[in-house]
């Protein structure tokens, strides 16, 4: 954005500063959906990031053109808007979009109303920075209290259960290892094959600011990978069962079989559809549509957990969980009852003495 010395009427030819007057530094694109481009590949967006993002930004496709974002399986096909990103400075679009955006609050989790806000606040700021547009629509959007983590790891016989399951050779291979190598569901699924190092049972992936990270996986992943890859050389790790449609990125299409990559929200509706049994053991099969299944991030939770039970060390557990802190931490590896009573009858000096 640039300011303009303006000279006012009858002055003398002295020049003063107005009120800010946007010069756009660029020709705003053609459509919101371009924009969204343009920032991605502009603002120095890491490339495990780039994904999520465009996920988000799409979802705001639909609101900041004053439509609700569908949800579940209508999403799944559902074709964003196409309007221009100066619409974004339309007066009547905050009232609107705080409707929508209220709506959509009460039908999703606070963590994930949140960061696709806090995603919304960021492009439309470079898009002002830009000068494409001068309003911020979502100043009135306040951010959703999130409630306090208190998910619960998994016990050793559920993941034993879970093991068993009748799936897809993708599907095992995934949630193998999202345990093994207690890693982000989000960061899996942006795995490309020629991020890997099956030799040493590692992969790499890109963290927010462009960092480098790593991942380990033990045996089960390892024999299950190169069933999974099969003759493929690069693209997506995990992939859909279609054809990837028209218009999705070349970063998220496999050059050999032209599949698309598997989306976090997909991912999450099969892990759910396949563990509501296991989630609710004495329900009847019958049930099962009325039925809540485990969520994916309780493999990493259950990885962490079950590795600081069996004593591994605070340090060594945060270099598997990449924390920044102990205490985010502390939200996934909680030892549970049982352990922590177990503990304190190994340390137990009468038990040490009749040992």
């Amino acid at each position: 954005m640039a300011i303009e010395p303006v000279t006012e009427p009858g002055s003398g030819g002295a020049l003063r500063l107005p009120r800010a007057r946007v010069v756009s530094l660029s020709a705003p694109p053609s459509s919101y959906t371009a924009a969204v481009e343009r920032y991605l590949t502009g603002a120095g967006i890491a490339k495990s990031s780039a994904r999520i993002y465009r996920i988000s930004l799409t979802t705001w496709g639909w609101m900041l053109a004053g439509e609700p974002a569908p949800t579940g399986p209508a999403r799944r096909g559902a074709k964003p808007p196409v309007f221009p990103v100066t619409a974004i400075d339309e007066p009547a679009l905050p009232e609107v979009l705080a409707e929508l955006a209220a709506a959509r609050a009460d039908q999703m989790d606070a963590d994930t109303v949140n960061r696709e806000l806090s995603i919304a606040r960021k492009v439309i700021g470079w898009w002002q920075r830009q000068g494409w547009i001068t309003c911020d629509p979502t100043v009135g959007i306040e951010r959703r209290p999130a409630p306090p983590d208190r998910t619960k790891a998994l016990a050793e016989n559920q993941i034993t259960a879970l093991w068993r399951l009748d799936v897809a050779l993708r599907e095992k291979t995934f949630w193998k290892l999202l345990y093994e190598s207690a890693a982000r569901a989000d960061e899996v699924l942006c795995l490309n094959v020629e991020d890997l190092y099956p030799q040493d049972k590692r992969g790499r992936i890109t963290a927010k600011g462009g960092a480098t990270e790593w991942i380990h996986w033990q045996s089960g992943t390892a024999q299950l990978l190169p069933r999974l890859i099969a003759r493929r050389t690069r693209g997506p790790l995990f992939l859909t069962d279609r054809k990837a449609p028209a218009g999705t990125p070349t970063l998220d299409v496999c050059p050999g079989t032209g599949r698309a990559r598997l989306s976090y929200r997909r991912a999450e509706e099969i892990f759910e559809e396949n563990t509501r049994l296991l989630a609710n053991p004495l329900a009847s099969a019958d049930d099962i549509e009325d039925l809540d299944g485990w969520t994916l991030h309780r493999l990493r939770h259950s990885a962490l957990t079950h590795e600081a039970e069996d004593g591994t060390s605070t340090p060594m557990l945060l270099a598997r969980s990449r924390h920044a802190s102990v205490r985010s931490l502390e939200r996934c590896a909680r030892p549970g009852v049982d352990a922590a009573a177990r503990h304190v009858a190994e340390r137990d000096p009468a038990a040490r003495r009749r040992t």
